[in-house]
């Protein structure tokens, strides 16, 4: 098994697309996305898996049937140990179904109110999948270290980045670079592992 041709993202998310891109740069593929293919042929997938790895695998195996080309797909969420690990696989619907980030971020700080900045360790995490049409997957995983301010800082990123310091950095994921971010994220470790799978299979 070695990289596909073509290679589907499955995907919607404007600031998903982007950073994808930036990481998967390198792989020797041609990429099919909601933005250079047909759009409805794009089947809408909801996360209705209990973990990352449903999810992911859910999405990757919908738009490969869908479209009849290998796809990528990955879910992630941020895991605060003060609140035993939520809000984890639910992190996008945190304040509810069609939250924004905003909303879910607010409702991330107040849960943790009161709560010390030495108790806020927390981690990102994600899990990066691949499905073929005719159902196989491979799926790799990666996490970030970090913990949690009580104040937004930065304007990169999207998601909870405003308000996370990944371990060894003073700065929040929103303050890092492009570059800075996709060196030490949860998906880019998720998808650089997943690349070497596949590189090695």
């Amino acid at each position: 098994m070695t990289f596909p041709e073509r290679i589907a993202v499955a995907s919607r998310n404007e600031h998903k697309l982007r950073e994808l891109a930036r990481i998967c740069a390198g792989w020797p593929v041609e990429w099919v996305t909601i933005e250079n293919h047909d759009p409805s042929r794009f089947p809408e997938v909801e996360e209705t898996g209990d973990t990352y790895l449903d999810n992911a695998h859910l999405k990757a195996t919908r738009v490969a049937a869908a479209l009849a080309v290998p796809a990528i797909a990955d879910d992630s969420g941020i895991e605060v140990d003060a609140l035993g690990g939520a809000p984890g696989p639910r992190s996008a619907r945190y304040a509810g179904e069609g939250a924004t980030d905003e909303q879910n971020l607010d409702a991330l700080l107040g849960a943790l109110r009161g709560i010390p900045s030495g108790g806020r360790t927390t981690r990102y995490r994600c899990i990066a999948a691949i499905a073929w049409p005719d159902g196989r997957t491979m799926h790799a995983d990666g996490v970030c270290e970090g913990s949690l301010v009580s104040k937004r800082r930065g304007v990169r990123g999207f998601g909870y980045d405003p308000v996370f310091v990944p371990a060894g950095w003073d700065e929040t994921m929103a303050e890092l670079t492009d570059e800075q971010k996709d060196r030490i994220s949860h998906r880019g470790r998720a998808f650089r592992a997943l690349a070497e799978m596949l590189g090695e299979a």
